[in-house]
């Protein structure tokens, strides 16, 4: 059976950075979940469907085909043959990712085809559900968090880098606080920590360091030392 490195936090607190480099060092696939969100979320703007509407997002759900392919460490994603790039890292995306995401049908989806990844080996897969609800089995969960203002530096920097918005980092950590709020009440797998994973508070910490604290705390025999 596949081994699931299973990682949940808000945004900004370094998810992202530290599964690439844990995924990298043990030979495991990293997994965004949140891209996949964001790919739903960016189909059905594209397709005019009213994204406040739960049952026009739920009756979309379906219709949205994602082609899941392991590639140089990592799932890649394809929606109509294409990988959706930064298509589906804009601000308007952020806007409606949240929304888009408590539709259980939506949810119910995603979960399936992060499920069925594990087809392809080992996987340290990201999200803000992993731990509580696609994989709560896993002896490899950990919560990463951070201040909202470090984790608004990271967000911001990250955008301007990849060129694709010029916020203040007072508009990120709005944008970020909104979105933990959605996050944390909705109805369907809400963002918590689950009971028994490991809480890594990043904020004054380097990424080298968290790396370390999600290596040291793996089971033994997953060690790349072992």
């Amino acid at each position: 059976m596949s081994k699931v490195i299973a990682i949940d936090g808000p945004s900004g607190a370094g998810k992202s950075s530290v599964s690439r480099i844990v995924g990298e060092r043990l030979g495991f696939l990293h997994v965004d979940s949140g891209a996949l969100y964001r790919i739903m979320t960016w189909q059905a703007l594209a397709r005019g469907v009213e994204t406040s509407d739960p049952e026009a997002v739920a009756a979309f759900a379906p219709t949205v085909e994602i082609e899941c392919r392991p590639e140089n460490g990592a799932i890649a994603y394809y929606v109509g043959g294409e990988k959706p790039g930064d298509r589906i890292r804009t601000p308007e995306i952020n806007a409606h990712a949240s929304q888009v995401a408590t539709v259980k049908a939506v949810r119910e989806r995603i979960t399936a085809l992060l499920r069925g990844m594990t087809q392809y080996g080992d996987l340290v897969v990201e999200g803000r559900d992993i731990t509580t609800a696609v994989f709560p089995d896993s002896p490899a969960r950990f919560y990463l968090t951070a201040s909202a203002e470090a984790r608004a530096r990271r967000r911001q920097k990250e955008e301007v880098e990849k060129g694709i918005a010029n916020q203040s980092a007072e508009s990120v950590k709005a944008s970020l606080l909104a979105r933990d709020a959605i996050d944390s009440t909705r109805k369907y797998a809400p963002l918590r920590k689950a009971d028994g994973a490991v809480e890594i508070d990043s904020s004054d910490l380097t990424l080298e360091q968290v790396v370390e604290t999600v290596l040291a705390a793996l089971p033994s025999e997953w060690s790349p030392n072992s």
